[in-house]
């Protein structure tokens, strides 16, 4: 599963893509923030594909979330979703199995895609504008930051 803000590129680790799976993987990741309000603020919304894997997300609604689902067919409902997706694939080629992909391939494409400058944020790469919004919320000088989880 992967998820951004502001163009930064998060992959998380399912046991499966069952649908409680899916949701409770969500949640956990979504917890760790939830211990500091101000990084709370920063994931306010979710947008989704109407996947089967996706069917049980809804349910995070009740911690505040907006859950979206773009409508099935509507690629362009999700457009950051899709640039991201192609950006992954110049490292993990469509239809690969989730199980054979390694960490270390895993973080290397992750790492590239949060590294790329992008001018719709000022030629700034995501993860440095990821750190200073996170600098400003909590008020730190620097943020140690991994982004594979």
């Amino acid at each position: 599963m992967s998820l951004f803000y502001r163009r930064l590129y998060v992959a998380l680790r399912c046991p499966s893509a069952k649908a409680a799976n899916v949701k409770n993987t969500l949640a956990d990741w979504l917890g760790s923030f939830s211990k500091n309000s101000s990084l709370a603020a920063l994931c306010k919304t979710i947008t989704s594909d109407n996947g089967q894997e996706f069917a049980k997300i809804s349910e995070l609604e009740r911690s505040g979330l907006d859950i979206f689902f773009a409508h099935p067919y509507s690629a362009w409902e999700r457009g950051s979703n899709e640039r991201h997706n192609g950006l992954i694939r110049r490292f993990i080629p469509k239809g690969v199995p989730v199980k054979t992909i390694t960490e270390d391939t895993l973080k290397r494409a992750i790492y590239w895609c949060n590294n790329l400058p992008r001018k719709l944020l000022g030629y700034k790469t995501p993860q440095e504008v990821f750190l200073e919004e996170v600098g400003q919320l909590v008020d730190l000088q620097t943020v140690q930051f991994d982004i594979t989880i």
